[in-house]
């Protein structure tokens, strides 16, 4: 086991010539040094979409949820999509625009887009996989480079507002694994053709990625994944220090 606290970070190992080479991240605290679900959350609130006390008591109970792995995470996208469909998509995505230029690009740091740039100059596929909801992490994907975005899907009704409900597998725990094999699959590959894999990720909601992919790297971990990945002998990587 090593710990690495960077300023520039390593530069992956040169792509294969030949098969599929992943690189997996997830997102919040991993690649940015927040929680964007929860401050998109707080960000209604402060647009006064939401009463602060009650939403923030409930945003705050729920996050203690994800850190404890203990989540349900349906229960919780219509509870995080609650002002995204009250507003109606055409106000939210303009408030997520003001979103994205007062909270997210500010908090985005040079090494972990540095970090991305490296596996793509490499030849990797770089996908970003959240349990965050689309429509909060889409152009947040985009803010990074990163075209490949596997977060949770959410259903629409006639007109493609969100009903509040999960559309497919939601990308969160071992629904990570399995939305990265649809991928696969709908690409006529599967594991056995990845010549090469690894997935960064700071938190213990993610194991079973991690344990699936060749290079596991605990990046920036909570203390329970940090405990693991030290056991393991895992890579663990600080990109915010």
């Amino acid at each position: 086991m090593h710990s690495d606290a960077i300023v520039a970070p390593k530069s992956p190992v040169a792509a294969a010539p030949r098969g599929l080479r992943l690189a997996l991240f997830d997102l919040d605290h991993t690649l940015l040094p927040l929680d964007s679900d929860y401050a998109w959350g707080q960000f209604t609130v402060a647009l006064g979409w939401r009463d602060a006390e009650s939403h923030t008591r409930a945003n705050d109970a729920f996050y203690e949820q994800y850190k404890a792995g203990k989540l349900d995470i349906a229960e919780y996208i219509r509870f995080a999509t609650s002002a995204l469909r009250e507003q109606g998509l055409a106000q939210a995505n303009a408030a997520h625009a003001r979103f994205m230029n007062e909270v997210i690009r500010p908090a985005m740091r040079p090494a972990a887009q540095a970090l991305v740039q490296q596996h793509q100059a490499a030849g990797d596929t770089v996908i970003i996989i959240t349990a965050t909801n689309e429509f909060v992490t889409r152009p947040i994907a985009q803010a990074f480079g990163v075209p490949e975005l596997m977060a949770v899907d959410l259903e629409r009704d006639a007109s493609g507002e969100p009903t509040g409900e999960i559309r497919g597998t939601p990308s969160f725990r071992e629904g990570k694994v399995a939305r990265v094999e649809q991928w696969l699959v709908a690409r006529g590959l599967s594991w056995a053709d990845v010549t090469h894999s690894s997935f960064y990720s700071d938190s213990i909601n993610d194991l079973p990625l991690l344990e699936k992919v060749q290079e596991p790297v605990a990046t920036n971990p909570d203390a329970r994944l940090q405990a693991i990945a030290a056991e393991r002998g895992w890579r663990i990587l600080n990109l915010f220090e």
